[in-house]
């Protein structure tokens, strides 16, 4: 009985190795082949365009800009940020798009400890270039591959000599600035006072204060008791822009002050048609957006590497009121 059942088991292991062997053989005769890998690799890169004021028309230029160029370049962008100068929502949209491993991160600048150790530590850990756009910060403290926008410094000096133009070789000045006194505000302060240190009968007054709105009417309210006779203003941070003017409209009319400022505050513009502002300095941020989508794939191509520490200037233009009138 055993050897019937080792000799069944004998019969039925030398069918099965047939059938093994046949099937294997058919598919060596047939050369069969393994499904090749996709020769085709994502053409997408993953870029992200981060900044503190969305929904401004400002940054709404600078993020068609990108958008648009990323399309020609064969990249996705998205737009990421926050409202009103969040800083902390802004700083998490970085941390976010760090971890989340984009290719690229473009970037307004700011001038923080925060904001240094995430470009300087984090995005460089995780081998993701950054590039600033509109604001930029001292390249050695982040790390950034380069910038892109104004000449800041210019800006201060294109200001000063419109100002001497239009109010004279003497008077008094007001420069307002936030306390934080960010790169591109320490840039275009230092363009206006080395404009005007020839002028010795200018008197400039530095004025700072926590943030626009409340903190910046409060001040403007103060300076204007404090110096009765000032001249000019000049909102070396733009968001002060408003408070400058509806302050002193509550006092009396604009006409007798020479005020000035920047296109990257919201309501700029429309002051500057009205006539309420004396002149104003005209950006280019779409070019903004474009050049630095540009850049930034250039980078990623190996094309340009390195790109320019100093910098990708943007063209910019003193605009009067009267140039609209």
């Amino acid at each position: 009985m055993r050897k019937i059942a080792t000799f069944v088991i004998a019969i039925i292991c030398v069918v099965l190795f047939y059938f093994t062997f046949d099937s294997a053989f058919d598919v060596y005769r047939a050369n069969w082949q393994l499904p090749k890998e996709s020769d085709q690799e994502s053409l997408d890169n993953r870029l992200v365009l981060i900044t503190q004021e969305l929904d401004t028309p400002f940054w709404d230029k600078v993020s068609a800009g990108a958008r648009k160029q990323a399309e020609k370049e064969g990249a996705t962008i998205e737009i990421w940020g926050s409202y009103g100068n969040n800083q902390e929502n802004f700083l998490e949209q970085i941390e976010l798009a760090i971890y989340s491993k984009m290719d690229g991160i473009i970037v307004q600048g700011l001038d923080t400890d925060e904001f240094k150790e995430l470009t300087k530590v984090k995005a460089a850990s995780y081998g993701i270039p950054i590039i600033t756009v509109a604001n930029d910060v001292p390249s050695a403290e982040s790390l950034r591959k380069t910038y892109v926008g104004s000449n800041q410094y210019l800006a201060g000096e294109l200001i000063a000599e419109q100002l001497i133009a239009d109010m004279g070789a003497s008077g008094e000045v007001i420069l307002m600035l936030d306390s934080k006194q960010e790169f591109y505000q320490k840039q275009r302060l230092k363009g206006i006072q080395d404009y005007l240190k020839d002028y010795p009968n200018i008197e400039m007054i530095e004025a700072t204060t926590e943030d626009a709105g409340e903190h910046g009417i409060a001040l403007t309210k103060d300076l204007l008791n404090r110096y009765p006779n000032v001249d000019a203003f000049i909102a070396v941070n733009s968001n002060f822009t408003e408070d400058i003017i509806e302050e002193i409209e509550r006092r009396s009319k604009v006409i007798p002050y020479h005020i000035y400022s920047f296109d990257d505050n919201r309501a700029s513009l429309s002051l500057l048609k009205q006539g309420k502002l004396d002149g104003m300095i005209e950006q280019s941020p779409q070019k903004m957006g474009e050049r630095s989508v540009k850049l930034m794939m250039e980078w990623l191509n190996n094309d340009t590497v390195p790109l320019n520490l100093d910098g990708y200037l943007t063209d910019i233009r003193m605009v009067k009121a009267t140039d609209l009138q």
